[in-house]
């Protein structure tokens, strides 16, 4: 609301949304562990398959959510992408895509399977979760170790980032970093401290809040009904993944099912625990499937924007050249490129 009623009068350092995303990218590289993959045992073949499909889904969903709707390419499969919200929302604008509308639909997915989930399990399934389950109280400052690995993954990734020429390096540095030390068994299931985290995902969604403006909210309402058919067409989609699960991985089909629902992973995992489910199974295959969205959306990205030119984003209208600038403009100055996004897209 501040930043409706004063545009432009308020910017967050660029050094706080950096940090905001090196914290962010170790977090989400925390969620796979090599321990859980190997839970799958010889269900390989059908877990990734069901991964592969899901983003094959989410392509078609953004493609054709830009072709009905007033929103570029970039942006609308951004907002489409399942899996690893915080993540795809924090590297949309250096990716090409408008982060306030990627963000939109991204925690507006998050919210539905939030609320949705829980009702559908037990009237579809017949099973209710109950009290409890192997979840870490870890309490809000975490453990030395966890800001061990906080810091040092952060810092090492997003140095190394840049220099690996990686889209997003403050973000994807730190995730592929704590990924392969997660993976390899070099870190024995540290978590960055929730406080960390959270603060983490505030100076991103502050960063995000400080761009909006009033045309900002007239898309998003004009967006709003295309956006939930698309949201319905996904739901639908990864619910008859996780069918194919159930014969293919050898799982039940509410293990199928909690384990193919496109994001909502802290609203799943309690579920799972809850009702009795394979909770491995489930975290592997979201874990995964988190890690691969994370890691194919700057391809997905560059092949939209060579495949058939997108539409062109807010910015690239205002600035009128030949060539589409994939940039947000501040909204005091619709004519000079925006300061919050100092690399290119």
């Amino acid at each position: 609301m501040f930043a409706i009623a004063r545009p432009g009068r308020v910017v967050l350092p660029e050094a706080g949304f950096r940090l905001g995303q090196a914290i962010t990218g170790v977090a989400l590289g925390t969620f796979l562990q090599s321990s859980t993959l190997s839970g799958l045992g010889g269900r390989w073949f059908a877990v990734i398959g069901v991964s592969l499909a899901t983003l094959a889904v989410t392509i078609i969903a953004g493609l054709v959510l830009a072709k009905v709707a007033d929103v570029d390419r970039p942006t609308a499969s951004l907002g489409m992408i399942a899996g690893g919200a915080s993540g795809i929302v924090g590297m949309a604008d250096e990716l090409g895509g408008d982060d306030r509308l990627v963000a939109f639909m991204q925690y507006l997915r998050v919210l539905v399977i939030t609320l949705l989930t829980p009702l559908l399990v037990p009237i579809v399934f017949g099973v209710h979760a109950r009290n409890g389950g192997a979840s870490a109280h870890l309490g809000a400052f975490g453990t030395p170790s966890g800001w061990a690995l906080t810091v040092g993954a952060g810092a090492l990734g997003a140095a190394l980032g840049p220099r690996l020429r990686l889209p997003a390096p403050a973000l994807l540095g730190p995730l592929i970093l704590t990924s392969v030390l997660s993976l390899s068994g070099a870190i024995g299931g540290e978590q960055v401290p929730p406080l960390v985290r959270e603060v983490a995902f505030a100076l991103i969604g502050l960063r995000i809040g400080l761009g909006f403006d009033r045309e900002t909210l007239r898309r998003m309402a004009r967006l709003a009904i295309p956006v939930a058919a698309s949201m319905v067409f996904l739901l639908v989609a990864c619910f008859g993944l996780g069918w194919i699960l159930k014969p293919t991985a050898h799982v039940s089909l509410l293990d199928g099912y909690l384990a193919t629902t496109p994001g909502g992973l802290y609203a799943v995992l309690p579920i799972a625990y809850g009702s009795g489910a394979n909770t491995t199974f489930v975290l592997a295959v979201q874990g995964l499937r988190l890690l691969a969205m994370m890691l194919a959306a700057p391809a997905l990205v560059r092949w939209l924007l060579r495949s058939g030119g997108p539409h062109r984003s807010r910015a690239a209208q205002t600035t009128g050249g030949d060539q589409p600038v994939y940039r947000r403009m501040t909204p005091s100055s619709p004519s000079s490129t925006s300061s919050r996004g100092s690399s290119s897209s």
